[in-house]
């Protein structure tokens, strides 16, 4: 009995087997007919490109398309290079019987014609979007979805689900194991990788929102947060191509994050996408000085707004009484009273303080000139400079007057003679416009002068702007009187040492209303563009002075060369280096580039400066926002989306909901959960947890140790656990402030471990601070000194949350001391 129920067993197996196979064998065959395709299609483009880029010549229109057409077949074969990787991912079998496969790309049998079925749907297309959402509840028309596992251009296996059991045939199976199951439980790499084949439900439904207005996605750990917004980046550059002329900003956490993460878009042919950090937003500043988390988070209030706006308003002609300028032999002198005038004309236009300081100095010079005139006038200057006599009272010039410019050889008819080119306040000068304007520019020139204009209204870049406010208690106490003395304190620093990540928001609201400072000299993109110029000048020199050798006697004037037809300038233009930077460069480098979307990971770590300049990317309001608010971490960060929100768009945002999480087994989850049970705020109400789709069936566990002991124990752990683990990575997660202390300690034990300020998360090991963490998933974690993460922050209990969900399989703690309530409530038994 027992045999005959082997060999039965045997026989379906076998029978499922050759089943697989020959569906193997049928999907390769499609399969490689789509590759022939795709090589086809990448050979035109590429050669489409070649062409365009051996033409030459032609009008400025010309070159213009040239450009473009340069730009397009570029990207085209940046998509198809994309789209070698896992081509093709799915298959739908229709109740009319029709198969739609399901890929990266969309690819058709003839690619300029319009109509007829495709090869292979774009993921995007809405003829694809069954693949995501059809259930057996509601099967939207479809029989059968198949997941088609490549790797590399060969059929690795398959995945059916019979959605429409009534339809489906007794010759149809179930082959292989769930694509989603196998996605979860596959060994990390080090980089994300895209979700185009797994997809679910309620992450399609926001993927495809639509792209007008807010949108911002809540979710737990492991929910797909991530994965989710750049798949809604990538679709929303699909659905609506317009937006790839703006191009969408991607805001990330921190460094590490967005090495992880930078495949994603690539690999699923996107490229005018720009990702970046808060600290990464203003060109030509790099923000690595170390921040105090109290000095962060005073930078990050909305507040500073009105700091910022105070100190350049105390800059724009401050009420510090009369000015006098040392000039000539003499003095010039400004009242208080001019300069709160001409102060006001200047802010009369609502102009940034830059272009209205252009406004203030013209009036100040204008005056000064005047005055200068007056003195060159006066007959006669006393011991300071100051004319002795200047006129009567009429206004004209007195008698003596006229006897001292007689004995200087003054025409006489010239002073019987009217009312001359100029006048001031009715009185007579000698000096019209032309000689005022030499004066004027004879006053910007002097020292003194220029001195008295900077002390008076500087031009001010954003770096100047801070560095002063920063180093002068002073400045600080006007510009911020809304702060305490403590906190003016905490502001406080000399010049020098760079800037930190919570200057740069500043830094950007100062810009903003400081507008660009007055060059003083050529760009170096116009010191290049002379040069160019120069030298196709001396070509066409080098051309002229050939032109008699290489031409018969009478000839000169029947064949034309370059110089007939082109002048140096054009022939610059035409050779010049064009800019082939790709949009994501050119938008890293201009602060006032406007972004067709953008999206923030992590959004619930950003303080309110950080949020005034994100909007300031986007005009549109075109967003997609995700966060956790229960994982925030940063001492400026938000547990309120509607309180960062509402002062850009009040209302007029809409929040989604992740709420299963595919990453974290239920053993590790629950565990995480009771930590943050036990150190939440009396009151606050207990934290609800995304439902975990799987178990492992390895419990987290914990280990004690001695706090001298510690750097020794964890490398030892870290040792173990890595040969544990086979394939995949191993993170260790530690205080920030002794992640280098505990890097060297577990690199001495385990040389392939990186750490860092951008660790190589492609390494086995990596030993990150727990604020590097966020965002990252590994294999497995280990967790050193769960107390010290505690008491770093106000918000300690967060960031050991976030520590304790990045693990997609095993979790340890190892604690010097006792363990922390919360780690003893979430794992009860320490190992022996």
């Amino acid at each position: 009995m027992t045999c005959r129920h082997t060999n039965t067993f045997n026989y379906i197996v076998s029978e499922e087997r050759q089943l697989a196979n020959s569906e193997i064998a049928r999907e390769q065959a499609y399969v490689d007919m789509l590759y022939r395709r795709l090589d086809e299609l990448r050979e035109e483009a590429a050669q489409r490109l070649a062409t365009v880029l051996r033409e030459h010549g032609g009008t400025e229109q010309a070159l213009i398309e040239r450009e473009s057409a340069v730009a397009r077949y570029a990207d085209r074969v940046a998509r198809l290079d994309a789209a070698e990787n896992r081509l093709c991912f799915g298959r739908l079998d229709m109740r009319d019987g029709r198969r739609r496969y399901i890929g990266r790309i969309g690819i058709s049998a003839d690619d300029d014609a319009g109509d007829g079925e495709p090869l292979l749907l774009d993921w995007r297309a809405p003829a694809a979007r069954p693949f995501y959402l059809a259930t057996a509840a509601a099967p939207e028309r479809v029989r059968r979805r198949r997941h088609i596992t490549l790797r590399g251009r060969r059929v690795a296996a398959l995945d059916d689900e019979l959605l429409d059991r009534e339809a489906a045939g007794a010759e149809d199976g179930l082959v292989g194991e769930a694509a989603l199951l196998a996605a979860v439980n596959a060994a990390r790499t080090g980089r994300m990788q895209d979700i185009v084949e797994t997809i679910q439900a309620e992450q399609d439904e926001i993927i495809r929102s639509d792209h007008r207005g807010v949108l911002v996605v809540q979710g737990g750990p492991g929910t797909g947060k991530t994965a989710v917004a750049l798949h809604r980046a990538a679709y929303l550059l699909y659905t609506h191509r317009h937006l790839a002329s703006r191009g969408v900003l991607v805001v990330g956490p921190n460094p590490a994050f967005l090495r992880y993460i930078g495949q994603v878009l690539p690999g699923l042919g996107e490229t005018n996408v720009l990702l970046t950090t808060v600290g990464e937003m203003f060109p030509g500043v790099v923000a690595d000085r170390p921040e105090p988390p109290e000095t962060a988070e005073i930078k990050g209030r909305a507040v500073m707004a009105e700091v910022i706006a105070a100190a350049v308003r105390d800059r724009q002609a401050p009420s510090r009484g009369d000015v006098e300028i040392p000039y000539g032999p003499g003095t010039l002198r400004l009242t208080e009273r001019d300069c709160l005038r001409a102060a006001e004309r200047a802010r009369a236009g609502r102009a940034t303080h830059n272009e209205a300081g252009r406004i203030f100095r013209r009036e100040i010079l204008d005056l000064l000139a005047r005055q200068a005139a007056e003195r060159l006038e006066a007959v006669a200057l006393d011991e300071e400079g100051r004319p002795l006599d200047g006129g009567d009272p009429g206004g004209g010039l007195t008698e003596a007057d006229r006897r001292a410019l007689l004995a200087a050889g003054y025409p006489a008819e010239l002073l019987e003679a009217g009312p001359g080119p100029l006048t001031q306040g009715g009185r007579e000068t000698m000096l019209d416009e032309a000689d005022l304007a030499e004066l004027r520019k004879e006053l910007q020139a002097d020292p003194g002068v220029r001195a008295a204009l900077d002390e008076l209204w500087p031009i001010l870049t954003p770096q100047r702007l801070l560095t002063d406010l920063f180093a002068d208690p002073g400045r600080l106490a006007t510009a911020a009187p809304m702060l305490s003395e403590q906190e003016r304190k905490l502001l406080e620093r000399p010049p020098g040492g760079g800037w930190s990540t919570a200057d740069v928001p500043l830094l950007d609201e100062a810009a903003e209303l400081l507008g660009e400072a007055p060059r003083t000299g050529p760009t170096p993109e116009e010191i290049e563009r002379a040069e160019q110029i120069a030298y196709a000048q001396g070509v066409l020199d080098i051309l002229v002075g050939s032109r008699s050798s290489d031409l018969e006697e009478g000839e000169e004037g029947e064949i034309l060369i370059a110089t007939d037809v082109i002048d140096a300038r054009r022939l610059a233009e035409r050779h010049g280096a064009a800019d082939h930077r790709t949009l994501a460069e050119r938008a890293a480098g201009d602060r006032s580039w406007a972004f067709g979307h953008v999206v923030v990971d992590e959004a619930q770590e950003l303080s309110e400066m950080a949020w005034r300049m994100i909007m300031r990317r986007c005009p549109g309001r075109s967003m997609t926002i995700v966060g956790d608010v229960a994982q925030t971490g940063d001492p400026a960060g938000t547990t309120s989306w509607d309180r960062v929100l509402r002062p850009h768009v009040g209302d007029r945002w809409r929040l989604a909901r992740l709420t299963v999480n595919y990453r974290t087994p239920a053993e590790i989850m629950t565990a995480a959960t009771r930590a943050l049970a036990a150190t939440a705020p009396a009151g606050e109400p207990e934290p609800e947890a995304p439902r975990s789709v799987r178990e492992t069936g390895v419990p987290p566990w914990r280990l004690r140790t001695t706090p001298e002991e510690l750097p020794r124990v964890l490398a030892e752990c870290a040792a173990r656990e890595l040969a544990s683990l086979g394939e995949g990575r191993l993170a260790v997660i530690v205080p920030d402030a002794r992640r280098d202390e505990l890097g060297e300690a577990i690199a001495a034990v385990v040389p392939e471990a990186s750490y860092g300020a951008v660790p190589d998360l492609e390494r086995p090991v990596v030993v990150l601070g727990v604020r590097q963490a966020k965002g990252l998933e590994f294999d497995s974690v280990l967790i050193a000194d769960p107390a010290a993460i505690l008491a770093a922050g106000p918000r300690g209990r967060n960031d050991l949350y976030v520590a304790m969900t990045r693990a997609t399989r095993r979790l340890g703690v190892v604690h010097p001391g006792p363990p922390p309530a919360a780690i003893a409530a979430a794992i009860p038994g320490e190992l022996g």
